[in-house]
């Protein structure tokens, strides 16, 4: 799938669960195992565990492939490997601590919210959703970035 409707797919679903501070990088400048890091926070254990589950059903119903997921058991972190993205539900507590922003946040990507906001907000992106795409991007990969059991 297409990285750019990959990041779409996963943005709306986290939107349709009303994700918080939603914060999309390319990170294909920094590793090869993936070229989008994904970051939003949910406001209780329920919610992140809601938004997770939104996004791998989003992402399977758009052809997408679900390599893994972990932290469903406690739900104040959830991860969701998305194969080309990498999707961070956090309590906002965990994510001041973890600052992954500092980490993966060198490009950010820009792309406009599908719900209902204020008029021009957008979610923070690297490069326009609608524009050139980044001649550097790598062709779409298969595998896991997560360890299995």
């Amino acid at each position: 799938m297409d990285i750019r409707k990959l990041q779409r797919v996963i943005v709306d679903a986290l939107e349709d669960v009303k994700a918080q501070d939603i914060k999309v990088f390319n990170t294909s400048h920094l590793t090869d195992l993936f070229d989008r890091v994904i970051i939003a926070s949910g406001t209780s254990n329920r919610q992140t565990k809601a938004l997770a589950n939104s996004v791998r059903e989003s992402v399977k119903e758009a052809g997408g492939e679900i390599i893994s997921s972990e932290g469903e058991d406690t739900g104040e972190w959830v991860l969701v490997d998305c194969g080309d993205a990498v999707v961070h539900v956090l309590q906002p507590a965990l994510r001041q601590y973890y600052r992954l922003e500092e980490i993966w946040g060198e490009k950010p990507v820009r792309m406009k919210l599908a719900g209902s906001g204020p008029a021009g907000a957008s979610v923070s992106v690297d490069e326009d959703e609608d524009g050139e795409d980044d001649p550097t991007a790598k062709p779409a990969r298969k595998g896991g970035h997560l360890r299995r059991s």
